[in-house]
Parts: structure tokens; C-alpha cells; sequence
């Protein structure tokens, strides 16, 4: 296509403004009434946890806000797409626009233009900021919200820490830094070869070092066990307090770079876990890059004038785009369990959709 052509002129400028503003009135409707709903569910946990005003304000909702458009940044740039290109079908303006020698290729430009502006802000939320934004708002249900202090810490964590190495904690408490129970294991192939158990662990944020009056060591040597009681135990183990917490509200908080020097960390220590951890940094690109698909099936399904209308336009796309979330929760299951790599499971659905897409795009009136 000539460069020229692809110049910004009045009718690019006209769809633009109503696919980013279209856009923007869609997240500020959701969010306003997401935001009343949560406050009326939560209203209960801020009057009996005490919680002020001015942090609810300021470290919840300021933080759940991004987090939330992030979530269903997909559905609402669909919807946005198919809610004004509908409306510009039903005005016969659409057909104007090809009517006067613009192609419908060419028709497609500004929206691209409008979808890479809402990619790169999806983008810049995704890996740097909502991070920040998760660890603020995670911060805040923990102290003030009875749900959030419950799915901080699971009662029993079960972790691997270095290939042969596994590490059992009960009972961890954040305030008080210790642990009820905690045993600690090493296997040969797959047969165990020793534990080591104490309880009333404490552990030293700073030294990063777990500490304990009394352990008991376990050794298994040909098929018989070895008791042994001991005193002060004081040891590193390479794991820290951070890991403990529900690894899923953890890595939340991590930004892109952070996360890659987790991942890298997780790799060495042999954690079962690393597929979810890589999983969580492909879907950061992935539902970005998902605006670009969803927009071509937005406009390649709304620019036809159809009976029934916007409505029928918007029950279909709905549809659609339901249909992408639910296919992407589906694929990344698949790659947390191992059946498929995490970098093929997470892009999946977009190859798939874009597929649709490019079907649906031949169908749309030239």
C-alpha cells in the first residue's frame, strides 16, 4: 500500500475519535459501576477492620481501578469497536466511505492506529505499572479485608527449592515472622534420604536465615531410620518469606523484569511451578496484543448493515469475545499442568481467533 495513502486524513481523525472515545466512556460506565458494586460488598470489612477513608481511596481503589480495565480490556475494546462502527452501518455511513474510493483495507487503518494506542497503554500497565498498582491493593486487603487475610498465606505450603530439595511449612504468620511447623526434605532419584523438622520456627527477614530451639533429624539408611534430637538450629534455606504467601497474588506484584529474574531463580531451584510463573509472563503480552484481532472481528462483523441492528451486532461479538476468554482459560490450565508448552498454550487463542478473524474480514462488504 502507497505510504501516502496511509496518511491520517478527516474520516481517519473521525473514526479514531469515535472508537477512542467510544472506548474510554465504556471503561469509565464498567468501572464506575464495578467500583459501587465492590464498595457496597466490602462496606462491612472497612467499618469493622477500621479502615480510613483516605487509603481506601488511595491505595484500593486507586490501584484496583487499572487492574480491573486491564482484566477486561479485551471485551470492552470489542464491545467499544462493534457499538460505534454498528451504529456508523445503520447511518449508511459506512457505505458512504467505500462509496467515495476508499477501500475497505483502507477503512481498517485508523482502527488500527486506535487499537495500537490502547496496546501500548495495555502494554505499559501490564509489565511496569499494574505490578506497583498489585502490591499496594494486595497490601491493603490484607490488613483491611477479611477474604484478602485469608488468601495471603495457605495453612500448609508445600515448596521445591532446589532439585532434590523440598520444603514444608504450617501455620506461617507475616506479623510475627514465625512458622508453627516446618520440615524439610532431601531425596535421592525418588527415594527420600533424610527430613529435617522443627516447630516455632522463626524467621529473620534480614539474614534471611529460619531459626528454631529445638529440630529433629530424620536419615534413612537402607530402609532403617535414624533419629537424631538437636538444639539451635539456625540455617539458610533457600527460600524467602515472599515465596510463602500464595505464589499467584506474588508474582502480581512483580514487573516484567522482575519476573524474568524470578523465573530464571525458580528454573535453578527445580520448582514444579515454573510453567504457572511463565504462563502469567505470556498472557502479559498476549492479552494485549489480542486488541489487534479482536478489532478486525469487531469491524469486519459490524460494517454490514444487518436487521436487528446494533443489538444483534453486540450479542454476537459478546459472544465471540466470551468464547476467546474462556478458550484462554482453557489453554493456560493446559499449560500450568505441563501438557503444553506455555509459550505455544498462551498464543494459542489469538491464532486461532485471527483465523476467525481473517474469515470474517472476506465476508465484510468491499
Amino acid at each position: 500500500m502507497n505510504l501516502k495513502k496511509l496518511k491520517i486524513g478527516l474520516i481517519d481523525w473521525y473514526i479514531i475519535r469515535k472508537f477512542i472515545g467510544t472506548y474510554t466512556f465504556a471503561i469509565l460506565l464498567i468501572v464506575v459501576i464495578v467500583v459501587v458494586f465492590d464498595a457496597v460488598e466490602k462496606m462491612d470489612d472497612f467499618l469493622e477492620l477500621n479502615a480510613p477513608l483516605s487509603q481506601i481511596i488511595l491505595k484500593y481503589y486507586v490501584n484496583f481501578v487499572p487492574f480491573f480495565i486491564n482484566q477486561f480490556n479485551g471485551l470492552i475494546t470489542f464491545i467499544a469497536v462493534i457499538f460505534f462502527t454498528s451504529k456508523m452501518a445503520y447511518n449508511t455511513e459506512i457505505i458512504a466511505i467505500l462509496s467515495n474510493g476508499v477501500s475497505f483495507k483502507r477503512m481498517m487503518w485508523p482502527y488500527f492506529v486506535s487499537a495500537l494506542i490502547i496496546t501500548t497503554l495495555s502494554l505499559s500497565l501490564n509489565l511496569f505499572i499494574i505490578p506497583v498498582a498489585n502490591k499496594t491493593r494486595i497490601d491493603f486487603e490484607s490488613e483491611y479485608l477479611k477474604k484478602g487475610q485469608k488468601n495471603n498465606y495457605e495453612e500448609l505450603v508445600y515448596r521445591q527449592i532446589s532439585p532434590n530439595t523440598f520444603i514444608a511449612i504450617k501455620g506461617y504468620s507475616n506479623l510475627q515472622k514465625t512458622a508453627e511447623f516446618l520440615v524439610l526434605e532431601s531425596y535421592d532419584g525418588g527415594s527420600i534420604i533424610s527430613s529435617l523438622a522443627a516447630r516455632n520456627v522463626k524467621f529473620d527477614s534480614e539474614t534471611k536465615r529460619w531459626k528454631a530451639d529445638r529440630y529433629i533429624i530424620r536419615k534413612y539408611i537402607e530402609d532403617k531410620e535414624v533419629l537424631e534430637k538437636k538444639q539451635g538450629l539456625d540455617t539458610m534455606i533457600n527460600l524467602s518469606d515472599t515465596e510463602i504467601g500464595k505464589v499467584q497474588n506474588y508474582i502480581q506484584t512483580l514487573n516484567i523484569i522482575k519476573l524474568n529474574r524470578f523465573i530464571k531463580e525458580q528454573i535453578a531451584k527445580g520448582s514444579d511451578m515454573v510453567n504457572t510463573f511463565k504462563v502469567e509472563k505470556h498472557n502479559r503480552f498476549a492479552y494485549p496484543i489480542s486488541t489487534f484481532v479482536l478489532t478486525l472481528i469487531g469491524v469486519s462483523l459490524s460494517s454490514r448493515k444487518v436487521r436487528g441492528g446494533t443489538g444483534l451486532h453486540i450479542g454476537i461479538g459478546i459472544t465471540l469475545c466470551f468464547t476467546y476468554i474462556l478458550f484462554m482459560q482453557f489453554t493456560n490450565e493446559f499449560a500450568k499442568g505441563g501438557i503444553i508448552n506455555p509459550g505455544i498454550a498462551v498464543w494459542i487463542p489469538n491464532m486461532i481467533f485471527l483465523i476467525i478473524a481473517a474469515f470474517i474480514y472476506k465476508q465484510a462488504p468491499k
